[in-house]
Order: structure tokens, then C-alpha cells, then sequence
């Protein structure tokens, strides 16, 4: 694709987020979601693969139908309470229908069986793009309507991401599959707590947002698209893959890393609402998870001996340009004791 091409598309993603974000009318947010979507179809389809277009097409019919439920569902509310404010979605039918087309956006389970298929058909960097920055406008959306959207609905739809999203990446041998039953599982502990701590939903969603961003930046530096590839990296940056396997950790929720800290708060409050078998229920699920990073960080590290070439191979990894990847790294491993500050901030 060309460079100028590039820019554009990045540069409507950008405005579309944006327009979402700032947005009080129903009518400017979905413009923004369509920005959002038909900028990203062309850096979906830059491959010329059949795949690819699979994607694409899968993609944008699941988008196309969240966004016509979400027009319709402002609409209705609009016609029977004279309000086009996003904050003010009281008719309970339009706040059903909301909360089922932000879900679609999002992908969070049973709306999710379109999120792996559609990774799977792309490069590492539209993949990264689709699980960070296309999650951003839905979730500051149903931020903003948690007081008015299905709170059961929701509940129910957090346990079923955090199952499914735990048992569909079990026999993946695709990295990209696992990263988006990641994406579902980590969807699923931001719907859980939205309803009763939004603010906590937003610092687990910027923390999910760094975790995965370090971790495509790294396959994209290793080149690894299968788990049998991640049996290379020591070989190419030994450095690299120390830090896969602890950024693996990370996303699994283990202490001392900083994934650890959004599990532990949701595990709290929910506990403080005395929601005890909901919240032993995704705590177990969350087991799920972890045993496919696990299983990820044993083919880095135990499937290869963890030495270098004595040799330079003309394929060995070129260490360039690491410096926000160093930075990222840090800040997704390393921000557990500062906790309590970040919990002054969000309240």
C-alpha cells in the first residue's frame, strides 16, 4: 500500500475514534463507527489474499449490522422518548438493542464467533489495529450508556466471554487465533465490573490495550505466526522472548506482573457486591486462559535450548527501532506497585 494511502486510512481511523469519543448525538457516534470500519477494510484487503478478503467481507457485514442496530435502537429511543443525547437512552427496548450492537462491535461472546476468523486472515499489524484501537470507540460508548444498558444481559454475556474466550484458545495452534479469544476473555472482565465501577472498566481497558500492543509489536519483530515459529525466538533475540514469556504472564493475570492488577480490583468489587459465584466462576475461567499462555511460554522456552548461533545467521533478528517496544514492555510488566496511585487517579 502506499505510503499516502497509509496515512489516509490511519488518519480516518483517528478522526473516526474521535468524532465517537467527543460525540453527545446518537447520530455523529455512528458516523464515527462507519469511519472507523470502512477505513480499516482497505488495510484489511492490501494483502490480495483470499483470506484477507474473507476477512474483510466477514468484518464489515457484522460491522454493518451492529451499526444499523445501533441506528435503529437510537432512532427507536428518539421516537418514543424525543431524545437524541447519548446519555439519555431510557426506552428499555433501544437500550437492549444497544447493548447487543456494541457487543457485536466489540465482540464479546455470542456475538464473537466472527473476531477469530477475521485475526486469522490478517497481517500482524491490521490484527493489532482490530484488537486495540477498534475497541476504543464501542467501549467509551457503552462507558457512557452503563447506567441505562441490560445490566443482566451484560452479566451473562461477561461469563460467557470469559469462558469461551478461555476454552476456544485451548487447542489453537494459531497465534492469532489465541490472541482473539484473548481479546474475548479480557472483553469479558471489562463487561463484568461496567455496570457497577465504569472507571475501572476504562484503566482495565488501557491496560489491555498496552499488553496486547507489546505483545503483536513482538511478533511482528519475530515474525511468528504459529506457536512452532515461537520455538525460534531464542535463537533470534534471546532478550525478546524473555520478555514474550513474561508479557505472556501478564495477559494471564500472574502477580507480580500488571495484569494482574485489573483481575484483582474486578475480583474485589464484585466481591463487594456480594456477587461471590459470578466471581468464582470468571475467576476459574481466567484459569483457562492461562494455561494456553503457559503453553505459549513453554514452546519459547522449553521446546529449544535457550542459547544463541555461534554464528551469524543471515536471518537473525535485527534490533532496531526498540525503544517504544523497551518503553511498552515496562509499562506492561512492571506497574503493579503503583497501583494504589492509579486508584487515587480513576476515582
Amino acid at each position: 500500500m502506499s505510503p499516502y494511502a497509509l496515512s489516509i486510512m490511519m488518519s480516518s481511523l483517528a478522526v473516526g475514534t474521535t468524532m465517537t469519543l467527543t460525540s453527545n448525538h446518537w447520530f455523529l457516534a455512528w458516523m464515527g463507527l462507519e469511519f472507523n470500519t470502512l477505513a480499516i477494510i482497505p488495510l484489511m484487503t492490501k494483502n490480495h489474499h483470499p483470506r484477507a478478503t474473507e476477512a474483510a467481507t466477514k468484518y464489515f457485514l457484522m460491522q454493518a449490522l451492529a451499526s444499523a442496530l445501533i441506528l435503529f435502537s437510537a432512532t427507536m429511543n428518539a421516537w418514543f422518548m424525543g431524545e437524541w443525547e447519548i446519555t439519555n437512552m431510557s426506552y428499555p427496548m433501544s437500550a437492549t438493542l444497544l447493548t447487543v450492537a456494541l457487543a457485536m462491535k466489540l465482540g464479546i461472546a455470542p456475538f464473537h464467533l466472527w473476531l477469530p476468523d477475521v485475526l486469522q486472515g490478517l497481517n500482524l499489524f491490521t490484527c493489532l489495529i482490530l484488537s486495540t484501537w477498534q475497541k476504543i470507540a464501542p467501549m467509551i460508548l457503552m462507558i457512557q450508556t452503563h447506567t441505562q444498558l441490560n445490566t443482566n444481559l451484560l452479566i451473562i454475556m461477561a461469563i460467557m466471554s470469559t469462558i469461551i474466550g478461555g476454552w476456544g484458545g485451548l487447542n489453537q495452534t494459531h497465534l492469532r487465533k489465541i490472541m482473539a479469544y484473548s481479546s474475548i476473555a479480557h472483553l469479558g472482565w471489562m463487561t463484568l465490573v461496567l455496570c457497577f465501577m465504569p472507571t475501572l472498566t476504562t484503566f482495565n481497558l488501557i491496560i489491555y490495550i498496552v499488553m496486547t500492543t507489546v505483545m503483536f509489536m513482538m511478533l511482528m519483530n519475530m515474525s511468528s505466526t504459529t506457536i512452532n515459529k515461537m520455538a525460534m525466538s531464542w535463537l533470534k533475540s534471546p532478550t525478546m522472548a524473555a520478555s514474550m514469556m513474561i508479557i505472556l504472564m501478564s495477559l494471564g493475570g500472574l502477580p507480580p506482573t500488571t495484569g494482574f492488577i485489573p483481575k484483582w480490583l474486578i475480583i474485589q468489587e464484585m466481591t463487594k457486591q456480594n456477587m461471590i459465584a459470578i466471581t468464582t466462576i470468571i475467576a476459574l475461567s481466567s484459569l483457562l486462559s492461562l494455561f494456553f499462555y503457559l503453553r505459549m511460554s513453554y514452546s519459547i522456552s522449553l521446546t529449544t535450548s535457550p542459547n544463541t548461533s555461534n554464528f551469524n545467521s543471515i536471518w537473525r533478528q535485527n534490533n532496531q527501532n526498540t525503544t517504544i517496544l523497551s518503553m511498552t514492555i515496562i509499562f506492561s510488566t512492571l506497574m503493579l506497585p503503583i497501583t494504589p496511585t492509579m486508584i487515587n487517579i480513576m476515582n
